[in-house]
């Protein structure tokens, strides 16, 4: 790394820009301007630091596919004035935006980085300042020859660098509050920082295109033991729903009942997309393989593969912002695109 290596950070809210007021004990945005004074480890680190602030900042509950598209948007205008970016982000909804924005960015070659934190940066036992300086080291880091060492959208938590479409929160509590089930992670910071490069997607030698376009006209639905015939075809049947995200059980599995599955074939039939995804953590959906998931097969259900549920609902609003017909929606959600489900 050298000082001609330029990143961006961007803070969209959160508890990682957070501090404790001297005077009232009460919690303020943190002043980036004053960052390398706060963090002066962020100098050995050798490259040059920008920041942004999203206007306004937000809690991550609130985050939309507005402000995806913002985010976005933010990036491209910069994207030939820095090597890589790095966003400061709400733990709770992060998964979701790091799937957006890996679907949003096609040929994507620099590195777009989200962390955040559990504690403040301003408390004592805080993990946002490990999480931060090693988000930058990451987004920096470059090749043998000279390429970045993660062209693609990640999450870093706690020494794991994963897959931004790959993850999950999985704690509130814990300060490894997010999992990638399904998918090893690209990088781990121990005493050293070890990449895994034959599993880091590459570059494809193609200019970098945004496509920001998001439809928001998608309902997750998840089954359980009791859900009744009624309110399933009445969460289907909101107006204007295009796509649903049914969490099944085990492999892709749901009821038998005729009843249930002339719901799910009434909605099929007006021509909404229906996608089977795993309520489990891990593994991946197998229509046919049980009798439990046959005729969500012969419906013609869309099979999720092993995606997380964040990475389905994001990737569906994604394609239907593309305005890809019946067909060709089915084609393109089960086609791995950012590496976001195994074929």
């Amino acid at each position: 790394m050298s000082e001609s290596n330029k990143i961006l950070l961007i803070y969209t809210g959160g508890t990682i820009g957070m501090v404790m007021s001297v005077e009232s004990k009460a919690l303020k945005p943190f002043d980036f301007g004053s960052l390398k004074d706060t963090i002066p480890e962020l100098e050995h680190i050798g490259c040059t630091i920008d920041f942004e602030v999203l206007n306004p900042i937000i809690d991550s509950s609130n985050m939309s596919p507005a402000v995806w598209s913002k985010l976005a948007r933010m990036i491209r205008d910069r994207y030939n004035d820095y090597d890589g970016f790095v966003i400061l982000h709400g733990s709770d909804t992060m998964s979701y935006t790091a799937s957006a924005l890996s679907f949003m960015f096609e040929n994507l070659e620099k590195p777009i980085i989200l962390t955040g934190s559990q504690l403040p940066i301003g408390i004592t036992r805080t993990d946002a300042k490990e999480n931060l300086i090693t988000s930058i080291e990451i987004a920096a880091r470059r090749d043998y020859k000279n390429r970045p060492m993660v062209p693609e959208v990640a999450v870093y938590f706690e020494y794991h660098l994963y897959r931004g479409n790959r993850t999950i929160k999985q704690s509130a509590s814990q300060f490894e509050a997010f999992a990638s089930p399904n998918f090893p992670a690209l990088a781990e910071a121990g005493v050293e920082l070890v990449f895994q490069s034959s599993i880091i997607r590459k570059p494809r030698k193609k200019e970098v295109h945004l496509n920001d376009s998001f439809d928001n006209a998608v309902v997750g639905i998840r089954l359980f033991p009791g859900l009744g015939v009624e309110q399933l075809d009445h969460l289907i049947s909101v107006p204007n729903i295009k796509c649903v995200v049914l969490e099944t059980y085990g492999s892709g599995n749901a009821s038998t009942d005729k009843a249930f599955l002339a719901v799910l074939q009434k909605a099929f039939k007006k021509g909404i997309h229906l996608v089977n995804v795993t309520q489990c953590s891990s593994g991946r959906v197998q229509m046919g393989r049980y009798e439990a998931s046959e005729e969500l097969l012969k419906i013609g259900m869309i099979n999720g593969k092993d995606i997380t549920f964040e990475a389905a609902i994001t990737k569906a609003m994604y394609l239907l912002g593309q305005g890809w017909n019946k067909r060709s929606f089915k084609s393109r959600f089960e086609q791995n695109l950012r590496g976001e489900l195994t074929p």
